[in-house]
């Protein structure tokens, strides 16, 4: 099965699901920014795939405004040269406006982590040629003052419906990329890949968060995921 294929199911099963408060506003970057979520699974998530790096779910700067994954907009534009016009949320938070390309925020998980994939392989093609990103919960949840809410805050009726699509839309990726490696960026994303995927005979482990509120990453987290990942037998 083709990866946008995958995508527009995800897209279509989230889209009617509901969230009650504190969660005021949910975007869904694989409608409004399809187009820009298309082109990176076209040119980058085609064939198989050794490892597949597991994300929690979009960032306000990142994938909400690029349609990537992580996808900090310089290193999406730039290095990826995916840029594309993004349409807008409906409705949109006042305090998170989705720019696309044009956003002039950085997320600073998505510049660690491509940032990291450019230096360490140089091309898109050293990179992508073993690597895929992908996120497992592919919403974005914000609260009335702008704040973000991860997945995992969400009540458990809630959780039990967004988790069932986006269980059998990661079943479906790994089926399609045959990954032996499935890797949680962050513990969350590792304990949905266990929870999903039984019956798979590949390794699932996971990698340290880069984000700025992990005081580990701030230490240094391109030094910190090399060892990881050599840990791991993948470098």
């Amino acid at each position: 099965m083709l990866l946008t294929q995958i995508a527009d199911e995800l897209s279509a099963s989230v889209s009617a699901l509901a969230f009650a408060a504190p969660v005021t506003h949910c975007y869904n970057p694989l409608a409004y920014a399809r187009e820009a979520h298309h082109r990176y699974l076209q040119r980058y998530g085609t064939g198989t795939r050794e490892v597949l790096l597991l994300g929690m779910n979009p960032g306000p700067w990142g994938m909400a405004q690029t349609g990537v994954p992580f996808g900090e907009v310089s290193l999406v534009r730039d290095w990826m040269e995916i840029e594309v016009p993004v349409l807008r949320p409906e409705p949109e938070h006042p305090k998170r406006p989705v720019q696309g390309f044009d956003c002039p925020r950085s997320e600073v998980s998505g510049r660690r982590l491509w940032g990291w994939a450019r230096e360490r392989f140089g091309s898109p093609a050293g990179f992508f040629g073993r690597f895929f990103v992908a996120n497992y919960c592919p919403l974005v949840f914000m609260e009335e003052s702008g704040r973000n809410r991860t997945p995992d805050k969400l009540p458990l009726a809630e959780r039990t419906l967004l988790f069932a699509a986006c269980d059998a839309a990661l079943r479906r990726t790994v089926e399609t990329l045959q990954p032996r490696w499935v890797l949680g960026v962050g513990k969350f994303a590792e304990d949905r890949a266990r929870a999903a995927l039984g019956g798979y005979r590949g390794v699932i482990g996971r990698i340290t968060h880069p984000s700025p509120a992990n005081p580990r990453a701030n230490r240094g987290w391109e030094p910190l995921v090399e060892g990881e990942l050599a840990d791991f037998g993948v470098l």
